[in-house]
């Protein structure tokens, strides 16, 4: 029996169709970011099709938010690390 409802994966295609004049406007170095979006919402598409929003954009959204923000965390950690390394490098610097 085929599926009756399409999958989130088929709905984040579609909306990523539907984006494309949008994506082609774009200044070209922007490109690679909006393609990396919706990898982004890729990433969290099983999460994404358990939830079964009305509205796909939605979940897709709410997974950019969370990949960027395990990028800022990423980032925050690696300035902490490197301002510790600055400190002790001042204290000590042999």
């Amino acid at each position: 029996m085929g599926r009756t409802n399409p999958t989130y994966r088929d709905a984040l295609r579609a909306i990523q169709k539907r984006w494309a004049d949008f994506r082609r406007a774009l200044r070209r170095r922007d490109q690679p970011r909006f393609d990396q979006l919706f990898e982004y919402a890729r990433e969290h598409a099983d999460a994404s099709g358990l939830l079964n929003h009305q509205n796909p954009l939605l979940p897709a959204l709410f997974s950019i938010d969370l990949e960027q923000e395990a990028r800022l965390e990423d980032h925050e950690e690696r300035l902490a690390e490197l301002e510790q390394r600055e400190l002790s490098h001042q204290r000590d610097p042999n």
